[in-house]
């Protein structure tokens, strides 16, 4: 099992909740900073979960990273049954453009997308693969139309955009991979209203007062 932005929030505790899950289960904690993430692993193992954990340094927007990322894992595993593409972008002021686009997508779309087919080998030898991609309602053109909801409000134009791309991304994966000898299976996650640093500490301050659950809720 594979989690991408796993050393904090809706990652972190997702990577304790599958490695508790069974004593079968190995979870493999990815995040860009090794420092952070080792940190994280090493904070989860001194729970004692019931499954194993290690780590990964993986970069999902840079092409660099990722193959060097999938080298390593083609040479420590056979296969893998569960990817959780969970890392992600947010900044809910900054402007419209060009260059923060490029940014928002390259971590929130591509980077999903090239990470997924560099593992498309290894999620088919799985004999049930399953992909997660975390979304959100904010990638909803339906939902962003009704004006009564409290999301209408909320900003983050490209934030929206990039999800919203993530989320026909993950209906068309699914189109392709049912041709698969073992067909995976994927969602598109809405983690919910929760509280994590990925807007920064702002964010997660104006979450904490407006009633935000905690990340452990969405894993």
């Amino acid at each position: 099992m594979l989690i991408t932005g796993a050393n904090s929030g809706v990652g972190y505790d997702t990577s304790y909740i599958l490695a508790n899950a069974s004593a079968d289960n190995h979870v493999i904690m990815a995040a860009r900073s090794e420092t952070k993430g080792r940190k994280a692993l090493l904070e989860i193992e001194a729970r004692k979960p019931a499954g194993t954990l290690s780590f990964l340094e993986l970069e999902i927007a840079s092409v660099d990273s990722i193959k060097a990322a999938t080298v390593q894992l083609a040479v420590r595993f056979d296969a893998i049954d569960v990817l959780v593409n969970n890392a992600g972008s947010y900044s809910h002021d900054a402007p419209v453009s060009r260059e923060h686009l490029q940014e928002v997508f390259n971590m929130n779309v591509f980077g999903v997308l090239l990470l997924t087919w560099a593992l498309e080998p290894l999620l088919k030898k799985s004999v049930d693969p399953r992909i997660i991609n975390v979304s959100s309602s904010l990638g909803s053109i339906a939902l962003w139309m009704d004006k009564s909801i409290r999301e209408y409000h909320v900003t983050g134009e490209v934030y929206r955009m990039s999800k919203a791309a993530l989320n026909m991304l993950t209906a068309s994966m699914a189109y392709q991979y049912r041709t698969w000898e073992h067909p995976a299976k994927l969602w598109a996650f809405e983690p919910g209203y929760v509280v994590t640093n990925l807007a920064g500490e702002g964010d997660r301050q104006n979450k904490i007062i407006n009633g935000g659950e905690s990340a452990e809720t969405s894993a």
